[in-house]
């Protein structure tokens, strides 16, 4: 294998973090070689708080994925999230100055790279900017303007900004750990290319990543972005309150919500109990399901309340035809499409992994849990063809100019040897 057929995936997540090492085969699918999986220590969030703590854990998640995959990792696409994530609409001009050629590639470029100059707020950066629809003097809705005739070329961008120090602390946590990134991806973004169907996006439907410290979401409407968000709240604020109402320690209260949590209480029964150990010679402490399952409710309609309420404040709530698709680790709560469905009123199902993905490795990490870092990798390979693609415009590009250089040489010489023959 050749390592450019290779792509990694790094998802530093609040939680965990996940290296995972794939190529695209003969058929589109990702073949997974190996997976790397790390508890993150310093991270809070979605920001890292820590920076050897997080070089500590993203080396572990790296070398078990070398290991795996049998592959020596040096460039990874890397996902950022955290409340800081902010996004924009914005409207970019160009006025082209050669009018009688057609609207070219280095004509949509020029467009999107002037958007990265626009004046941010003081710690502001730019991550991406997302095209949602051309206008080409005047005509409006063109998803692809290439090829066309046109002086003004204008376009409505989805513009997502971050902190300056937190994107360079992930790349200060990359550099230390070996590694160079190749591309710094928001992480909804990378989910929803792992778990939405493009039917899905051109219906309409909200993307909603629960993670450990937050809460993602990502709007599409017509195949177009329209709106991301990230809330500071994910499964660590339900863990941290079964530890305070249930006075027990942090690693007792992550395992009663992933084994016998659930986001319905009125589905829990009513009798049953859990016992937890007691510390240091204390009597074991009996924890009632009903109970755990009020307190998780509690948290998580909190959380899917913000979640209506950004989807609201998009303004396409009524547009999203296939619903809301939950994913990340905390879709695996039990109950929680049925929560989710009472509180937002919209049709939704859980979004795993798996469609993109083959190999022996599929059953390992077609989880929601996953859906980030797999997505990443998706994306990588995106970009890698898209940089081809560019290589290739301008080589053909080269080779017309050569050609009808040629051309004019041997037309030029043809003409003076028919004029020689005429004067004979």
């Amino acid at each position: 294998m050749e390592n450019s057929e290779i792509v990694v995936g790094l998802d530093i997540g609040t939680t965990k973090i996940v290296a995972m090492v794939g190529r695209r085969n003969e058929f589109g699918k990702i073949e997974i070689l190996g997976v790397g999986k790390s508890d993150s220590i310093g991270v809070s969030r979605g920001v890292v708080t820590n920076i050897l703590q997080t070089v500590e854990s993203i080396k572990t998640a790296v070398a078990e994925a070398e290991k795996s995959s049998g592959v020596e990792i040096k460039v990874v696409n890397v996902g950022i999230a955290g409340h800081h994530i902010k996004s924009y609409q914005h409207r970019g001009i160009h006025t082209r100055k050669n009018m009688d050629d057609v609207i070219s590639q280095q004509d949509i470029d020029a467009l999107i790279d002037d958007m990265y100059k626009l004046a941010m707020l003081p710690g502001e950066q730019i991550i991406h900017v997302l095209p949602q629809e051309y206008i080409v003097d005047n005509t409006s809705d063109i998803k692809d303007p290439l090829g066309m005739m046109g002086v003004r070329l204008e376009a409505n961008f989805h513009i997502i900004t971050g902190n300056v120090s937190a994107a360079q602390n992930i790349s200060r946590c990359c550099q230390l750990a070996g590694l160079t990134i190749a591309e710094l991806i928001l992480e909804p973004l990378a989910s929803s290319k792992a778990v939405l169907s493009n039917e899905e996006k051109e219906a309409g439907v909200a993307l909603v990543d629960i993670g450990g410290g937050t809460t993602d979401i990502a709007i599409f409407q017509d195949g177009i972005i329209r709106h991301t968000a990230v809330i500071p709240f994910g499964g660590n604020i339900i863990t941290e309150d079964i530890k305070n109402g249930c006075s027990i320690i942090k690693t007792y209260a992550e395992l009663l919500k992933i084994k016998h949590g659930s986001a319905l209480a009125m589905d829990s029964m009513e009798n049953k109990v859990v016992t937890i150990p007691g510390l240091r010679g204390r009597p074991p402490k009996e924890i009632s399901i009903k109970n755990l399952a009020h307190i998780i409710q509690s948290r998580m309609e909190e959380i899917l309340e913000y979640v209506d309420y950004e989807i609201k404040n998009s303004g396409f709530k009524d547009k999203l035809s296939a619903g809301m698709v939950i994913t990340g680790g905390g879709s695996q709560l039990k109950h929680i499409r049925q929560l989710t469905e009472y509180i937002t009123g919209m049709e939704t199902r859980i979004g795993l992994p798996n469609e993109h993905i083959s190999g022996g490795m599929i059953a390992k990490v077609s989880s929601p849990i996953f859906s980030t870092s797999i997505g990443l990798m998706m994306m990588g390979f995106d970009n890698i063809r898209q940089e081809s693609k560019e290589e290739m415009k301008v080589k053909t590009h080269s080779t017309k100019e050569r050609g009808s250089f040629w051309d004019k040489l041997i037309s030029q010489g043809k003409k003076f040897f028919d004029d020689e023959e005429t004067q004979l």
